[in-house]
């Protein structure tokens, strides 16, 4: 990447030059400021399907895309590697019950 930029948007894995990034995360800050979390229509007035924001070593991304479905707000530091794509954290796994004492035994008496 030869950004110089801390602020990068790539649609459908092409970065933008920086001063069209730096105006189109300036939209998007003003957006979201009025609208918590409407990433889909954000992406609507941009003319994209889907807009995901997150983050790089150094800088941040809005990874856009005209043809990727829009998913929720998630997690920004999943971007680039899972199978859920940039910005979505993963669905929260239950965690395992534990063991519960039995109610008739007394505690044990600490020292």
């Amino acid at each position: 990447m030869s950004s110089t930029s801390r602020l990068v948007v790539e649609v459908d894995g092409v970065p933008l030059p920086d001063t069209q990034a730096i105006d189109i995360w300036t939209r998007f800050s003003e957006h979201m400021d009025a609208t918590r979390g409407d990433l889909a229509s954000f992406a609507k007035t941009e003319g994209w399907s889907s807009v995901h924001p997150g983050a790089r070593p150094g800088v941040a991304v809005l990874v856009a895309s005209r043809t990727a479905p829009q998913r929720p707000y998630g997690n920004a530091a999943a971007l680039g590697g899972d199978a859920d794509g940039p910005g979505v954290r993963p669905p929260r796994q239950p965690r395992a019950a534990r063991p519960r004492r039995p109610t008739s035994a007394p505690r044990p008496e600490r020292p």
